[in-house]
């Protein structure tokens, strides 16, 4: 279980009073992603059906993705932006790298992270339709599990040092596997194709999107694993609140 913790210690801000160090547990905690955003997705389940008791579907929303910033730190919607002012600069590869470590958030990146949580918080407040609220818990699981598949395709650019580094070494293709499978099921169960359906579609978005940027880059790194995080956050809410499925 200490590498369990070691996810939920990385993913979140929740406290972890039971984690012990370790260098092994750290690289066996990737196959633990998908369980943290399991977590992640319950914290915010909970928050959006208690704002929804208070306010209307909108402000329950943006106080629903506050709450998703805050627990996750900002974490990925800091490589989001960091990609972003990478990519939007039309650089060469090396410079592209050096905007992505600078500290400092760009035009670009700004402007990536506005349209990100105004999209994001549009679709969480179409989740106040009655039932549709637990399809939250999936979200950040999904994602998270999407993410695993990018570690292990795509190698990690060897000139970085960053804290995404080694994590592969840990990486099962079991739990990989186990992770698909279990959300599978268990979205089928509370909510037949429409969860099924935007796993699918995430997926195949979070692919394209890896090969992409890992072509323009020669691999990917801690930001761009935060990226594809947000990214296949968006669009699994995306195709959860399309209209079809009214």
């Amino acid at each position: 279980m200490n590498a369990f913790w070691h996810a939920i210690a990385f993913f979140t801000r929740i406290p972890v009073p039971w984690l012990r160090p370790s260098e092994e547990a750290w690289k066996k905690s990737v196959n633990w992603y998908p369980a943290a955003g399991l977590v992640i997705g319950m914290v915010l389940w909970g928050v959006h059906q208690a704002g929804l008791l208070f306010f209307s579907p909108w402000l329950s929303a943006v106080l629903t993705l506050a709450v998703w910033v805050y627990v996750t730190g900002g974490l990925h919607l800091d490589g989001w932006m960091d990609l972003a002012d990478g990519l939007g600069s039309s650089r060469p590869k090396e410079q592209v790298l050096a905007i992505m470590k600078d500290s400092r958030v760009g035009a670009m990146g700004v402007l990536a992270a506005i349209l990100l949580l105004l999209l994001k918080a549009g679709a969480v407040a179409e989740l106040a339709h009655p039932g549709w609220g637990v399809l939250l818990v999936f979200v950040p699981a999904v994602a998270r599990t999407h993410v695993l598949l990018s570690i292990r395709l795509w190698p990690y650019l060897s000139q970085e040092k960053g804290i995404g580094k080694g994590i592969s070494a840990g990486l099962s293709p079991i739990a990989i596997a186990a992770g698909y499978i279990v959300l599978a099921v268990a979205g089928w169960f509370v909510a037949g194709l429409q969860v099924v359906a935007a796993m699918v579609v995430s997926l195949v978005f979070v692919l394209l999107f890896s090969r992409s940027v890992a072509r323009k880059l020669g691999g990917l790194n801690g930001d761009c694993y935060g990226a594809v995080i947000e990214s296949g956050e968006a669009v699994m809410l995306l195709v959860l609140v399309g209209s079809w499925w009214t």
